[in-house]
């Protein structure tokens, strides 16, 4: 009898510990959108990881889907109620829209934490005519803040 009830108790406090997700532990952007990049200009994002639980929580594994993203992270517990950063690097060789999985294990956690960066890899002569017309926007709402700004100061006096 004892072994029996000794059996359901293993049985229970294993599918508790399986049914932990990360979200219970770690708090984390779940989305990274690059923007426009250049092709063949790498691109980095650090994003901040928060233990939210009452205990240290180690970071086991991350890893990625395909050889052009790299995540990287400490393997060094991170404290109750501290943060850690995790670097993700995407290397932007292929052209066109991407979408990519970066998975974060936690150790005695089941479920690792999905982090998904997007972007759209453009060619050089694509780019730069998307960078000029960024930058004659930037120009063109700077000068209209500027007028509005001189035009409030003018009515106030």
């Amino acid at each position: 009898m004892k072994k029996l009830l000794l059996l359901a108790v293993a049985f229970v406090a294993g599918f508790t510990v399986m049914a932990q997700s990360a979200d219970q532990f770690i708090k984390v952007s779940e989305k990274h959108d690059f923007g426009k990049i250049k092709q063949g200009v790498p691109v980095t994002t650090y994003l901040e990881i928060k233990n939210i639980s009452d205990k240290p929580v180690v970071i086991e594994n991350a890893w990625a889907g395909c050889g052009c993203t790299t995540p990287e992270v400490t393997k060094e517990p991170i404290a109750a109620g501290a943060s850690t950063k995790i670097k993700i690097g995407y290397n932007a060789a292929a052209m066109g829209h991407f979408d990519k999985m970066v998975n974060v294990k936690l150790a005695g956690v089941q479920d690792p934490k999905l982090i998904t960066i997007t972007g759209e890899v453009l060619d050089a002569a694509a780019y730069d005519a998307f960078a000029k017309a960024e930058e004659a926007k930037k120009s063109t709402s700077k000068t209209s803040t500027n007028a509005k700004s001189t035009k409030t100061k003018k009515t106030n006096k």
